[in-house]
């Protein structure tokens, strides 16, 4: 998959695609239903298939202190739309000059002159342009008008709508296989091991630690989870029990992130590329009278998030 990210001046091997257009947080089967009508157009024109979507997040940039809320970052976001045969990913900057386009601007200037789309394909919940003004029917209007191709593709629903705010609560509430059964995947976050203060090695489990800033936080504790060596000498798929808190135990940190203990493996995983999926929560972070009870705590943990795999 290529990605473009710097579109203004984009190699004219790039235009002619056929794109799909949103912010793809998470990649889920409202996505992938986008995706889908996407690549069946891309096939029928002979035309790349594509995706048209933004970085930083449009809420990121309207509201950055607000709360955390995006599933994936962006390099999550590139590995999940490569595998789904993703040919061409534009990361459109999001910026001040991009969110005052009216909408026909945006059709004008970004669609027709910058990307040279030839088709493009939205949900339709869709809104675009200035104060998201633009609408499906203003986009099948603006593309009439300047000679490309609209597809809309109807809301998914199962047992619940498929968006990515559910998604979220899913998570928030400890529960990855229903967030999984709307995402069409596994949940995985995704990032590079960082160098952490090395207790879990004295105790005997040592872990993997990354972080989460920037991500939807999901319920803290200790999850069952499948781990994939994305980088480095130790490529490959794992086993493992991952916690996802502050440490309550060491009272030394605020700030979350998810420390990974990896079955059955030994090497050095520090500033490695690590994906790892949430398969099924095991209990609450908590804090323990003892260093003893913690670590006896940590071996039934390890047992249950086995046996889980054994089965997932």
């Amino acid at each position: 998959m290529r990605i473009i990210r710097d579109t203004l001046y984009m190699d004219p091997s790039d235009r002619g695609a056929v794109a799909a257009i949103g912010n793809f947080d998470g990649v889920h089967l409202g996505h992938q239903a986008v995706l889908n009508q996407t690549r069946q157009i891309a096939e029928e024109l002979g035309a790349p298939l594509g995706v048209m979507t933004f970085e930083p997040h449009p809420r990121q940039f309207f509201a950055p202190d607000a709360p955390t809320f995006r599933l994936m970052n962006a390099e999550a976001k590139a590995h999940r739309l490569s595998k789904l045969g993703v040919q061409k990913l534009f990361e459109v900057p999001f910026n001040g000059a991009l969110a005052g386009l009216s909408p026909r601007d945006f059709a004008l200037e970004v669609i027709v002159k910058r990307l040279g789309l030839k088709h493009v394909v939205v949900g339709a919940d869709f809104h675009f342009g200035k104060g998201r003004t633009g609408s499906i029917d203003t986009l099948e209007e603006l593309g009439a008008e300047l000679g490309f191709g609209v597809t809309i593709t109807p809301i998914l629903s199962l047992k619940e709508e498929v968006s990515s705010t559910n998604i979220r609560n899913a998570l928030t509430d400890g529960r990855p296989q229903d967030a999984a059964a709307m995402l069409g995947h596994l949940h995985r976050i995704e990032g590079r091991v960082i160098r952490g203060d090395q207790r879990g090695r004295d105790l005997g489990y040592p872990t993997a630690n990354m972080s989460i800033t920037g991500l939807h936080q999901p319920k803290l504790g200790v999850y069952a989870v499948k781990v994939d060596v994305l980088t480095g000498p130790y490529t490959g798929h794992y086993g493992g029990a991952a916690s996802i808190g502050v440490r309550p135990m060491f009272g030394q940190d605020n700030v979350p992130n998810i420390e990974t203990f990896v079955f059955d493996f030994k090497g050095d995983l520090y500033g490695a590329e690590l994906s790892v999926a949430l398969i099924d929560y095991l209990r609450p972070e908590l804090k323990f009278d003892s260093l003893d009870a913690l670590i006896t705590q940590m071996g039934h943990d390890c047992d249950q998030a086995r046996e889980i795999l054994k089965h997932a």
